[in-house]
């Protein structure tokens, strides 16, 4: 390798490690919610164990290499962040999810990882074993650049861009150009490979963004009355909801619920008193499949 290449490859591996760097610590502030909350809620420790597989099975690589140090730097930190994140989750984790990380853990981390180090060792040797290894971590790394395609896909169903983060997008595409360079300028395509569809898929990602961007979120949209109903009402009935809102004896919101849960209110009984006038008692339409029953909305 040329001087000037490999200061070309030296710029590409540490702008990778830099843009990497970005990406390893974007989880941040979804951690300081769950430590301000004192649990995980919704939240999910797969993507944590599977960058901390990822973190692993690259650094195994490297390992084998003789001038991939820069891949061995970005991948200790990724190590060390991904094992800080799963022992912040597991514990302000619930009992059932922080079973299943443990569970995931064991499987991913001791079991499969455990079987490819043991395995590679046993079955290879030499140059051999560096291109068995090589193909397992292209292999795992095209599997991971295909998970946006679900991101993908909710934005294209949605036409909203509120579950994926731009500022994310745009740094992993980056990152997907720095190290696809540096595995082509260090003519390692086990490392240029996977990150094409890296780019690529990052591209589609802020295209998506920008065509949705001014697009609101479906659970901010200002609905109307009517806009929540399931099926058509009848003039009767629209008149009879038109006077409940009226009167400001429901809010829109709570009026909305109700439609949405394939109930049409009618008014049955109004008792207007000095204490009691913000209750109303509501009697639903028989539907299929809907019991006939009383509710009662406070205002």
């Amino acid at each position: 390798m040329t001087g000037a290449l490999a200061h070309l490859t030296l710029a590409f591996g540490l702008l990778g490690n830099i843009v990497s760097f970005m990406v390893f610590l974007a989880p941040i502030p979804t951690f300081y919610k769950v430590y301000k909350k004192k649990s995980t809620e919704g939240f999910q420790s797969a993507p944590y164990v599977v960058g901390l597989f990822s973190a692993m099975l690259w650094i195994y690589y490297a390992m084998l290499k003789t001038n991939v140090l820069l891949l061995i730097t970005i991948n200790s930190f990724g190590i060390v962040i991904e094992t800080v994140y799963i022992c912040f989750f597991l514990f302000y984790a619930p009992k059932k999810a922080r079973m299943e990380s443990l569970k995931l853990i064991v499987l991913l981390i001791v079991v499969g990882f455990g079987l490819i180090v043991f395995s590679t060792q046993f079955f290879a040797s030499g140059v051999t074993l560096g291109v068995i290894v090589g193909w397992i971590c292209l292999v795992f790394s095209l599997c991971v650049f295909v998970a946006p395609l679900g991101v993908v896909r909710q934005v294209i169903k949605t036409k909203t861009v509120e579950y994926m983060p731009i500022l994310l997008s745009v740094a992993l595409t980056l990152s997907a150009v720095m190290w696809f360079f540096y595995g082509l300028l260090l003519g390692d395509f086990n490392i240029a490979i996977p990150n094409v569809l890296g780019f690529t898929f990052g591209i589609i990602q802020i295209i998506l963004y920008y065509k949705y961007r001014n697009n609101k979120p479906v659970s901010n949209k200002k609905m109307s009355e009517f806009e929540a109903t399931k099926c058509p009402v009848s003039e009767m009935e629209e008149r009879k909801i038109q006077e409940i809102v009226d009167h400001k004896i429901i809010d829109v919101a709570k009026l909305a619920t109700l439609i949405s849960a394939d109930i049409i209110p009618v008014v049955t009984k109004h008792k207007e008193t000095g204490h009691d006038a913000g209750h109303v008692a509501l009697e639903s339409q028989p539907r299929p499949n809907v019991p006939n029953h009383i509710i009662e909305v406070t205002a």
